[in-house]
């Protein structure tokens, strides 16, 4: 069995006032359960950064390459310079949870999230439950949320 590695690294300073405001209002923002997924997304956002700093060298189809990836999850790339300056912000914007919150599919960031969790969205007709799923630009426009069917009282508790 492979090991699983941590996908994020925690802050160096864990003290430090400044940032764990401007965390705390992401996280109120994005309706994240902890902050553990903002240094997810910042992680991510790294990667990014690295690979694009090692095409700098490479030839223009293999950054074209790149940018068409980047472009195919939503990222508005068009340059290095352009995945130098993606933030956090950026990727927590094309979340599922985020999109279904901004679509108005649900009333707040929060129960956007529960919706998720409890199997309630689909995506292109699949139910997904990852709240942190990225959503491709050609997928944004197939999501729905599943109807709930009414029940029937199945007598007994029935004072009538």
């Amino acid at each position: 069995m492979k090991r699983k590695h941590k996908q994020y690294s925690r802050p160096r300073r864990p003290f430090d006032k400044i940032r764990i405001d401007e965390e705390a209002g992401i996280k109120k923002e994005f309706g994240l359960k902890n902050k553990r997924e903002i240094w997810k997304a910042d992680a991510r956002i790294k990667v990014m950064r690295k690979k694009a700093k090692n095409l700098i060298k490479a030839d223009k189809k293999d950054q074209e390459a790149f940018f068409s990836q980047l472009r195919k999850i939503g990222l508005k790339v068009n340059s290095i310079a352009d995945v130098l300056g993606l933030e956090k912000t950026d990727y927590l914007n094309r979340r599922l949870q985020t999109i279904i919150y901004r679509k108005g599919l649900a009333p707040t960031a929060k129960t956007a999230r529960q919706f998720i969790t409890h199997r309630n969205v689909l995506v292109d007709g699949k139910a997904v439950s990852v709240p942190s799923y990225i959503v491709p630009v050609e997928l944004e426009d197939k999501l729905s949320i599943k109807k709930v069917k009414a029940k029937k009282n199945q007598g007994g508790n029935c004072k009538c």
